[in-house]
Parts: C-alpha cells; structure tokens; sequence
C-alpha cells in the first residue's frame, strides 16, 4: 500500500534506536526524507548512510540544542513535513517522597519540555510547506495513574495536554497533531523499567512480567512495528483528518497496577 510519504521530510527525535528507529526505517522505505536525533552515541553511529536515514546528536531536553538540531534540519532537509517527538524517559520507580529534584526535572525534561522545545521550532517550517503533521509519543501512563512513578505520568499527561492544545491552534493551517499512548512495548527499556520496579516492590522480576501481562486484555507486549505503523497512517494522506487524538496502542489497559 502506497502511503504518500515519498519526498516528507521528517524528524525524529530519539530516533536512532527502539521505537524511534522503527518508525526511521518504516518512513525511509516508503520513500521520506529521515533525520533522527539521539543522545547515544553508539546508536547514532549504528544508523548506516545506505539506510537513508541521517542521524545527528541532540538533547531535546535543552533548548539550545533543539535550536542547533533545527539548524541541521534546515541544512540536511531544507524543511519540514512531519515531526515525531518520540525521545522520552522513563525516570524513577519510587515513592513520590523519596523523588529527587533531578529525577523530577531530567524526567519531565525529556518527555514534555522536549516535545515543546521541538513543537515550537517546528510548526514554522511545517506551515511554510503547507501543512503536515506532529506526532508526540505519550503513554497509557499519560492518562491512567502508575503508583511510584510521579515524574513519568506527570510529564506524560503533559504531552496529552500539548497535544490537544497544539491540534486545536494548528488545524487551521493543515497540521494534524495527536499521541501515540502505548502500552508496554517490547525493547529493552521495559526490561529496564521492569527490573526497577522489582526493587522498588522487593519481588521477583519474573513475577513483574506476569502481572504486567495481566494488566492488557491481550495479554500480550507491543511490538514496535505496532507503533510505527499507526504513526506512518497518521502522517499519510489517508490519516490527515485525525487531529486531536490520544490512541492507545496497548492490547487494551485493563489495570494500571501489578
């Protein structure tokens, strides 16, 4: 099926590894201009030129370095069709009392202060190309409460709230804007995520996993080809009409607690 991304310029943030690497190579193959930004340095180097994706450093969590990424996109694209805030943390899993200032700041740094910072710099040169989309990674955390873990939910209500608000401002100038709200996706940072909160809780790993699953009617992870396909329709012709959207990709949510 013929998506009509051929020639989109797109940015990706965390894109040179997990999700944001899938989403990278399914938008190369259907023909789009990628770049993608990482704080990894082993990522960014693991991403081939002959892939057709280019991949430069940045942390979206300060915005002088945003400002330097938009002058790559400038110099590597010449413009902007689609943005993808995928970069995201997932800080601590622990009670709200024992929460750092640093762990608060750095987590909602990266989820929500990265999403705006990257919005900001890229909704001029998406309404100068007439018109394209912003997808912003949030979370089924962005909408139902995890105990002991106040920074991620927080920030990832956040990004909801940008999103709503961005689609009603931007729609009049042709952008589409909406969330992504997985569920537990299968990479390695929910086997990170996994073994915090078997610390935090003192039980078992294995025993998070299976409780985990218990939480999805499907008793399945995501997987993140998953994700990367419901992003590409959103940015394809075919998904333009949808605005203002948080759709959970997530097997169904049936519990928020282990």
């Amino acid at each position: 099926m013929d998506l009509g991304l051929e020639n989109k310029r797109v940015l990706i943030t965390a894109g040179a590894a997990g999700i944001g690497r899938a989403v990278a190579e399914r938008f190369a193959a259907e023909g789009a201009k990628v770049l993608v930004c990482d704080v990894d340095p082993a990522a960014i180097e693991s991403v081939q030129p002959d892939t057709g994706i280019v991949a430069v450093a940045a942390d979206v969590s300060k915005s002088e370095s945003v400002a330097r990424l938009f002058e790559e996109v400038d110099r590597r694209l010449g413009g902007l069709d689609v943005l993808v805030n995928n970069a995201g943390t997932s800080g601590p899993a622990k009670p709200v009392e024992a929460v750092t200032d640093d762990e608060w700041r750095s987590t909602i740094g990266v989820n929500l202060d990265g999403a705006f910072y990257c919005s900001r710099s890229a909704v001029p040169l998406i309404k100068a190309a007439g018109g394209g989309s912003v997808v912003n990674m949030s979370s089924t955390a962005g909408f139902l409460p995890f105990s002991l873990r106040s920074p991620y939910c927080t920030a990832k209500y956040g990004v909801i709230g940008l999103t709503d608000v961005l689609a009603m401002e931007l729609g009049q100038h042709n952008i589409n804007v909406n969330a992504i709200c997985p569920g537990a996706v299968d990479t390695p940072r929910l086997e990170r995520v996994q073994q915090m909160a078997s610390k935090s809780r003192g039980v078992p790993i294995e025993r998070i996993k299976q409780a985990e699953l218990k939480m999805y009617s499907m008793r399945r992870l995501v997987s993140v080809q998953e994700i990367a396909g419901m992003i590409l329709y959103l940015c394809s012709p075919q998904g333009r009409i949808i605005s203002g959207q948080s759709i959970a990709i997530d097997g169904q949510t049936i519990s928020s607690e282990y």
